[in-house]
């Protein structure tokens, strides 16, 4: 019995974390201004704080692999949120900007050890039969945060202050911490395998050019030679990364895993699918608000029809995976995903609310059961030697394919500007033709996989002839 409930709960305290670390980097956005007056800065100069985590974790998520095997996932994981929640403190405390982009340096550290690891043991320590159940637990916050932050911070900004946004994290931190040393197993792999130092230099440039071209490339002046130069510079780092992989010894990043195929088409055809969604989010409640005059609030609760659509699926998802398997889950609600991005271009402010929520409900269920399928059918058919590596390579591809959908939503916004410039409302229309039209791309490689793809995980048996 304590077996089942540590095999739920452990789970359970990941989701937390990562929604505690989703949250974190989604609360922001509506506090600029109210920070911006604290610090006595121009609220754009903020941007650097919000920089400096995405780029700190995208330069030490590779090193997140190599220190659970070293320590132990653990007190790793143990570790990475004792340093989160010490970063908050900092952070709420915080009287200028320098002080509070160092703070924020110190979160992404904890970040990038917390859900990387904290996905590692629940990967090892979950049978096969249940990994849907336990997926869907841990990637539910990266649904809902994004939904839920800009609301949140609203919230604790206009009545309360922006650094609760920051020191609400300090109980949630501590209790964390207490059931990460309780529930998870202490056992270290025991391995003394040497540091890939080449492998972590060429990865963290390679992920912190992208990064930070992409956080260029969404700036209202963008210099577009500066980002095609970092692009360049990021691909070439790419491609003597993974050279380096195919003849170190023990490479930091392994790529043995895009040979499995259920592995190799959430990377590729997932990545997609990942930009898209996270588009979302960043086009909507403009749209909302540019597009149709609403307010902030009135916005706000239109887009939380999304956040009731994935909440609403997640306990049928392991029923319909069973009933249905992976491949045809995953081409429906892909269909039924892309449709309803397309179905967005349709609104105007004449459109029925009740339409607008239902179609939005829709979208929510879709991308929650979608994206339950993609974190798991990930590891479906990984050996549970290469989980680590390929947990690695993973959570790298998520994060960099979630910051590449925000950025993907602003360009597909200008490119609206650029081709309907005679109001707000039509380069909305047009961004969300451009994000559906990327969700509908990320099917092609779904319709690759066999009918018993992750039959194992699913317990789905297809029907022969």
């Amino acid at each position: 019995m304590r077996d089942r409930r540590t095999s739920l709960a452990v789970p359970l305290l990941v989701a937390g974390a990562y929604f505690m670390e989703m949250l974190d980097g989604t609360v922001i956005a509506t506090a600029l201004p109210s920070m911006a007056e604290t610090f006595e800065v121009p609220a754009v100069d903020l941007n650097v704080g919000m920089s400096a985590y995405l780029l700190t974790l995208a330069v030490l998520i590779p090193v997140s692999g190599w220190i659970a095997d070293r320590f132990g996932p653990r007190q790793t994981f143990a570790t990475a949120v004792a340093i989160f929640t010490v970063a908050s403190i900092f952070c709420g405390l915080s009287d200028d900007l320098t002080t509070f982009t160092a703070s924020r340096v110190l979160q992404g550290v904890g970040g990038a050890l917390m859900v990387p690891v904290g996905r590692l043991v629940v990967l090892r320590h979950t049978d096969r039969g249940d990994l849907v159940r336990a997926i869907a637990l841990i990637t539910w916050p990266g649904l809902v945060a994004p939904i839920l932050g800009p609301p949140v911070g609203g919230f604790l900004t206009t009545f309360a202050s922006w650094r609760w946004i920051f020191l609400l994290n300090v109980p949630l931190g501590l209790i964390a911490l207490v059931l990460a040393l309780r529930l998870i197993r202490g056992e270290a792999e025991d391995r003394r395998t040497p540091f890939d130092w080449p492998g972590f230099a060429l990865s963290g440039f390679a992920c912190l050019a992208l990064m930070y071209s992409v956080e260029l490339a969404a700036r209202p002046h963008v210099s577009w030679s500066l980002v095609a130069t970092l692009l360049g510079a990021s691909l070439l780092a790419g491609w003597a990364m993974v050279r380096h992989a195919r003849r170190a010894a023990h490479p930091l990043v392994r790529f043995d895993a895009l040979s499995i195929r259920t592995f190799a088409v959430t990377i590729w055809g997932g990545s997609a699918f990942r930009m898209a969604i996270s588009a979302i989010p960043f086009l909507m409640p403009l749209m909302f608000q540019l597009g149709f005059g609403l307010d902030a609030y009135q916005a706000g609760l239109l887009v939380l029809a999304i956040f009731a659509g994935n909440l609403a699926m997640k306990p049928g998802t392991t029923a319909v995976l069973r009933r249905f398997g992976f491949r045809s889950t995953m081409i429906v609600t892909g269909l039924v995903n892309a449709a309803t991005i397309f179905a967005y271009a349709l609104f105007t402010p004449d459109t029925p609310v009740a339409l607008i929520v239902v179609l939005l409900f829709i979208g929510g269920m879709s991308r929650s059961m979608q994206f339950t399928c993609v974190n798991t059918l990930a590891f479906a058919d990984v050996p549970a030697a290469g989980m680590n590596g390929a947990n690695t390579l993973f959570t790298i591809v998520q994060q960099i394919s979630i910051g590449l959908g925000i950025t993907l939503g602003a360009v597909a916004l200008r490119l609206g500007e650029a081709l309907a410039p005679a109001g707000d409302l039509a380069r909305f229309h047009l961004a969300f033709l451009v994000i559906g039209a990327i969700a509908l791309m990320a099917l092609i490689d779904t319709l690759t996989l066999a009918a018993r793809a992750g039959t194992e995980v699913s317990g789905h048996t297809p029907r022969t002839k």
